[in-house]
């Protein structure tokens, strides 16, 4: 006789709206996200923390999501990729890796424009310095991370004169 494990009905605010996911004992986020949810922004990297292509802001913090069960995130709020730009209004940061070239594979840049979301919201105007110690989580293999710290710059000076967040 085959044993069934308990399932656990999560709900969250996701991209600012309700979701709720019914989910197996220690599902992470990242594979809910990806796997129940259909949001594929998030990447599954290395599953242990070690790449930052998985970063989401969970309540306004920065977390990795293949490293949080998602049954810790019922109650509380999610933003992924999808959630901060969309389609013929991107969010500055997401104009800014565009334009600057920062994305070549594309693998990192969900995890590197969230982490820069993160710096911007607390931080309007960051130093060089300051934006390295915020991607130290991120990995990139192809870009070597002058196109993202310049585009990062630049979407600081974009959201400055008042576009959006």
């Amino acid at each position: 006789m085959a044993t069934q494990l308990a399932t656990h009905i999560v709900g969250f605010q996701l991209n600012g709206r309700p979701h709720a996911v019914t989910v197996a004992p220690l599902t992470t986020l990242r594979t809910a996200l990806r796997e129940e949810l259909h949001l594929h922004a998030t990447k599954a990297g290395c599953g242990q923390g070690g790449c930052g292509s998985c970063t989401v802001l969970l309540d306004n913090e920065l977390v990795l999501s293949c490293l949080v069960p998602v049954t810790l995130v019922d109650g509380r709020s999610v933003t992924t990729l999808e959630g901060i730009g969309r389609p013929g209004r991107l969010h500055p940061l997401q104009e800014a890796f565009h334009d600057h070239f920062a994305a070549q594979c594309g693998y990192c840049t969900a995890g590197m424009i969230m982490a820069a979301k993160w710096l911007l919201d607390r931080n309007p105007n960051p130093t060089r310095a300051q934006i390295q110690t915020a991607l130290a989580g991120n990995l990139c293999r192809c870009t070597g991370y002058l196109p993202i710290i310049e585009a990062i710059e630049d979407a600081a000076r974009r959201m400055s004169k008042g576009e959006r967040r």
